[in-house]
């Protein structure tokens, strides 16, 4: 797979001390922007849901689209990042970002289910090409055992996204929709739904204006380049190397796609299982000002945990918090009421550190394969599509029963926390050579 990190072979590298914080600022930026639109999508899910009289697994079959794009966007993003550059690549990223936004307004315009898949698709390969780079670049510009915690600090950034984005789809959708309002299980007319789909119109428009204004200023910043020649000379070392002799990989792959089907799973679902009158008996707009809440002990975590990992290994805080997750996961499945919601709502935060610690515990020791590596751990985001099973069993066997997949998901961190993160065969890693 192409690397990356590089930066099409045509930049210098980067001069020892160079300082990043700049860079590492406007990065920061796209964390939170493509965090913003991936959660847009908890209170978009339900409004559709309410608008084209979808099942469970119909709903998270519109998630699944988004998460394949994963898949299929990974390897031509890194080839593309390969052939015109980091910087250039990163605004073709975002214009496809904006692009795709436009088009959810010509879907709401029709309505049709049809186009909104194809259009969340076209928004997720955008944001595909700016996890490919933006990932791998922040865990290397720094000294390998501090990785976890700047990507850590980075992704809360994200996380801060996630946290408006709640509160600004419950706003502008359903706030402003007749479902979104409505008593649980309330069956709307034609004309109504007509209406209500008329609603995503605006919040796409701002979405696409405000991609654009950030796509020109990425094409005018000055980011720093990280290094032609370390690519050259790790394409030639890969020839004597195997990223299979690395443990920490080879389960880590798996991890990033299992953890993602718990992470896509609770947020997708949050907004219809406190809606339930057992739980907390909320409106769906009322449920997506909580689920802030949920995104917002994400951020928290991430500050947390980018300050702990300062101190204590990343593969304990990650054993810790997949603990954590799993006990607060039962608590949601065997109670109901108001603990039931809160229980859910606190997995938030187990949540926070899981993917930043475990993509760079995966690459960690590849030395010259980090590259590879990276974009197999990017590419492992797909394992989000597989929340369409939790519909499935949402649907045979009931909502809250449904998150018993969750829970299965946090024993598989805790067993790579434990055993699968183990760094095997560490080569030496130039990259950080030429940054430092």
């Amino acid at each position: 797979m192409a690397g990356p990190i590089a930066s099409g072979g045509r930049a210098t590298a980067a001069p020892p001390g160079a300082s990043y914080g700049r860079a590492l600022g406007l990065l920061a930026s796209l964390f939170f922007m493509w965090g913003f639109i991936t959660v847009i999508n908890n209170t978009l899910l339900p409004h559709l849901r309410s608008v084209f009289d979808l099942n469970y697994t119909q709903t998270t079959l519109i998630e699944s689209v988004w998460f394949i794009a994963y898949f299929f966007a990974s390897i031509p993003a890194a080839k593309l990042i390969e052939r015109v550059g980091y910087q250039k690549s990163l605004v073709i990223g975002l214009l496809t970002m904006a692009a795709g936004a436009l088009g959810m307004v010509l879907a709401a315009s029709l309505p049709s289910y049809g186009v909104t898949l194809i259009m969340l698709f076209v928004i997720a390969s955008g944001i595909t090409l700016l996890q490919v780079a933006a990932n791998p670049y922040v865990a290397v510009i720094g000294p390998s055992e501090t990785a976890s915690s700047r990507l850590n600090l980075v992704q809360a950034m994200n996380s801060a996204g996630t946290m408006l984005a709640p509160l600004f789809g419950a706003y502008l959708i359903l706030g402003r929709s007749k479902g979104g309002t409505a008593a649980t299980g309330t069956v709307l007319t034609e004309a109504e739904r007509l209406a209500d789909a008329q609603s995503v119109i605006l919040p796409y428009v701002i979405v696409a204006v405000v991609l654009a204004v950030l796509a020109v200023v990425i094409a005018r910043f000055p980011l720093p380049a990280m290094g032609s020649a370390t690519s050259r000379v790790a394409k030639a070392d890969r020839k004597n190397h195997s990223l299979w002799k690395h443990r920490n990989l080879v389960f880590g792959v798996p991890a990033i796609f299992i953890y993602l089907i718990a992470e896509i799973g609770v947020a997708n679902l949050f907004v219809n299982f406190v809606s339930q009158p057992e739980i907390a008996n909320l409106t769906n707009e009322q449920a997506g000002r909580y689920l802030a809440l949920l995104w917002g002990g994400m951020m928290i975590g991430r500050f947390a945990g980018s300050a702990i990992m300062q101190r204590i290994r990343a593969e304990t805080v990650l054993a810790v918090f997949s603990i954590g997750a799993f006990v607060v996961m039962l608590i949601t499945v065997f109670t109901t009421g108001p603990i039931a919601m809160w229980s859910l709502i606190l997995v938030g935060l187990f949540h926070s550190i899981m993917f930043p610690t475990i993509f760079t515990l995966g690459i960690k020791g590849l030395g010259p394969l980090t590259e590879e590596g990276s974009g197999l751990l990017i590419m492992a985001i797909a394992g989000g599509a597989l929340v369409v099973v939790q519909g499935w069993i949402a649907d045979a066997y009931g909502l809250q029963t449904s998150f018993l997949l969750t829970a299965a998901c946090e024993l598989y961190i805790l067993f790579y926390a434990v055993w699968g993160a183990k760094v095997t065969a560490p080569l030496p890693d130039p990259v950080a050579e030429t940054t430092h």
